[in-house]
């Protein structure tokens, strides 16, 4: 593996999406709120650790080829737009919006979703040891 901590950080931000998305949607009516409660610290937890590691991963790759850089790139392009859409969605309902709004944060989601997976690529496609 080249960058090993850049791929389990990538892997590690893809499980914290997936499972928080899960946790609100599909374990919503069978947990208690409480149990909800531990999930959403638990995520919380993971991805900031999974951010430490993503620092790390990032430190480690000073000299890369382009093709690293594009994937990087176009990661970071995923996350941008996924926060707009996601974060962006949520606020605007939470201020009364429209409830067509719904259906724009999962796309949100799922461009999170792209992003880490996009760094996962660009991790073993690194030129880094």
């Amino acid at each position: 593996m080249k960058n090993k901590w850049l791929f389990i950080a990538a892997l590690s931000g893809f499980l914290c999406v997936s499972i928080g998305a899960f946790a609100a949607h599909g374990l919503s009516k069978i947990l208690e709120p409480k149990e909800l409660a531990w999930i959403e610290t638990a995520v919380k937890y993971q991805m900031f650790h999974t951010l430490a590691m993503l620092a790390i991963g990032i430190a480690q790759l000073c000299r890369e080829s382009l093709a690293t850089y594009k994937i990087l790139n176009l990661a970071a392009g995923a996350w941008a737009l996924g926060i707009l859409l996601f974060s962006g969605s949520l606020y605007a309902l939470a201020l009364g919006a429209g409830k067509f709004l719904v259906w724009v944060t999962p796309i949100g989601g799922t461009l999170f979703l792209i992003g880490w997976l996009c760094l996962a690529y660009g991790s073993l496609k690194s030129k880094s040891v």
